[in-house]
């Protein structure tokens, strides 16, 4: 079924394969023999134990190549799970602070986006993430570092070790990036409670809630969401992984469905979690039990959910509609 996916962080679609290959493009030595090895340590007990070893292996990006690489690669695989149309994050953060430069990163992967609707079919957004762990003078930082490549960003987030770095804390990075004409998203009420979400809502002014699944503690929370239609980037596997839900069974979108959220199914990091977004659609139907129709109705709120302009998401729409299995 034709989707888009909206919470994707393009380093967490590198694979072991990839992984080594780069590594040795670079001379850089892993700290694993083989790919089994490298995978067989895609066990996560938390958020943190899966960040470790997500920015270790960080370490065998370092040119424009290999950032388009890593780019083109997902668009590929995503192409072949239905997805029309991606909105992408990336850490500047997480390359800076290895010498790699900003325009470096953008330059790669926007070099691998631009030429997405030619040779996957797919239209892209990418969007700058700040290390929330990093704390906000640091994200105000890579901001002004960043002001030379906005016209290729098309909005900004907040991700990382969530518990203990509210998002109220990043207030004056996101009045800076509104001001610049961008978009805002940020993770919040996956790790850490509803308040995080309300404080991207009302601190933050976000136009799209990452994770959110704890947001169905606080059931005023949950009316305000359903209310404004404030979307919700949801990412089952990820969530299984990391131990947010013990099973797949348990996981809360068919309620949060039900409350009336506008609910989208992503994939997160799809090398480390077991599945790129497809993979979560189905997942979730075979554990949650849902419907052809239930299917369908995350597909339209993906791109509902999308930054899109109206003419390209009325297009898309009708993909899905026409869709049959």
């Amino acid at each position: 079924m034709p989707k888009a996916e909206l919470h994707l962080h393009i380093e967490g679609t590198l694979e072991p394969s990839l992984a080594f290959a780069l590594a040795e493009r670079n001379g850089v030595v892993l700290p694993f023999a083989t790919e089994e090895e490298l995978r067989a340590a895609y066990s996560f007990t938390d958020l943190q134990s899966f960040l470790d070893l997500y920015y270790a292996l960080m370490a065998v990006l370092r040119t424009e190549d290999d950032f388009a690489d890593l780019a083109d690669a997902y668009l590929a695989r995503a192409r072949r799970q239905g997805v029309r149309h991606a909105e992408i994050f990336f850490d500047p953060q997480a390359h800076t602070a290895r010498g790699v430069p900003v325009g470096t990163v953008v330059d790669g992967l926007t070099r691998a986006l631009d030429a997405a609707p030619r040779r996957h079919g797919i239209t892209t957004r990418l969007i700058m993430c700040f290390l929330r762990d990093e704390g906000p003078e640091a994200a105000l930082a890579t901001f002004e570092s960043a002001r030379p490549y906005l016209d290729r960003i098309a909005a900004v987030g907040l991700d990382s070790a969530e518990v203990g770095h509210p998002p109220a804390a990043f207030r004056e990075v996101y009045r800076r990036a509104r001001e610049a004409g961008l978009k805002c998203v940020a993770h919040a009420g996956e790790e850490g409670p509803p308040a995080y979400v309300w404080e991207a809502l009302d601190v933050l002014g976000v136009d799209r809630v990452d994770h959110g699944v704890r947001s169905m503690e606080d059931p005023e929370l949950v009316a305000r969401l359903a209310a404004d239609q404030v979307p919700l980037t949801v990412c089952p596997l990820s969530n299984l992984r990391l131990r947010v839900v013990d099973r797949l069974a348990d996981h809360p979108l068919p309620a949060m469905l039900e409350a009336g959220l506008l609910v989208t199914v992503n994939s997160d990091d799809p090398a480390y979690f077991g599945g790129y977004v497809d993979d979560n659609f189905t997942a979730v139907r075979d554990a949650l039990g849902l419907d052809a129709e239930t299917l369908r109705t995350l597909a339209r709120n993906s791109f509902r959910a999308s930054f899109l302009d109206e003419e390209t998401r009325a297009r898309y729409l009708a993909e899905v509609d026409a869709h049959r299995d």
